[in-house]
């Protein structure tokens, strides 16, 4: 990861802010089973684990205009795993999950990463890095784990604070928010945190495409380390193109 990036979510920690995945019959239909067997058989093995579903289907650099698409550096990470991160208010949870790149639910496989740079048209965005977090599901996770955070959104809007073993962050309000709609369906949520005195505001957007389930997040780690006022738009690039590949 770049040193901007390291800056970024060093900065989000040290500020407090912040997953693997035949019938029996008659002679004639044992033969024509038989023959089918190694087909099936082939079939089954070209299959993709959900690891290796989720790694073809994150987006690349070259499929967001040129912007940066990396791996987590878990030494930054306010936390590395769902077990680690704990909310005063346990109807929270998901939203604390989600705006901290970790696993919704009950999933199969997951796979993060941190989108940085600058499309032109996208400059009100200021520097923001939008994460993308993908997660599979056995049949019908993916709509609970949606659920879930729906249901968050609606009762956490006078905020929450999420806990790691390290850090804590402290968010002011939680609002839900329209989004483009995507996939099978989709939610977005804002949330506002004020850090040495200075509000800034992330944006959260879940979509689930069948079984999985796309989060991204966006953030200006550079304002909350300069004490300046953010509002982190979601690069509407980033979303697109992840979601494009997800339909």
């Amino acid at each position: 990861m770049n040193r901007a990036a390291k800056t970024t979510l060093s900065t989000l920690t040290l500020l407090s802010l912040a997953a693997l995945t035949a019938c029996g019959g008659d002679s004639g239909s044992d033969a024509d089973s038989a023959a089918g067997k190694p087909e099936t058989t082939e079939t089954a093995a070209k299959q993709p684990s959900p690891a290796e579903y989720l790694a073809k289907t994150m987006v690349t650099t070259s499929e967001v205009n040129g912007l940066n698409v990396d791996e987590m550096d878990e030494e930054f990470l306010f936390a590395k795993s769902p077990d680690e991160l704990t909310t005063d208010k346990p109807d929270c949870a998901p939203l604390a999950l989600a705006m901290n790149q970790l696993p919704l639910g009950d999933p199969r496989a997951d796979l993060t990463r941190s989108v940085s740079g600058h499309i032109e048209s996208e400059r009100k965005s200021g520097n923001s890095y939008t994460y993308i977090t993908l997660t599979s599901y056995a049949s019908g996770g993916a709509e609970s784990a949606l659920a879930d955070v729906k249901k968050a959104v609606e009762e956490c809007g006078g905020g929450f604070t999420a806990k790691s073993k390290e850090a804590e962050s402290p968010y002011d309000s939680v609002a839900a928010e329209k989004v483009t709609p995507a996939g099978d369906e989709a939610l977005g949520f804002r949330s506002t945190l004020t850090v040495r005195d200075v509000q800034h505001v992330v944006h959260t957007e879940v979509v689930r495409s069948g079984d999985t389930l796309a989060v991204y997040f966006s953030v200006d780690g550079m304002a909350i380390a300069n004490a300046r006022p953010s509002d982190a738009k979601l690069s509407p690039t980033v979303v697109k193109a992840q979601n494009a590949k997800l339909a």
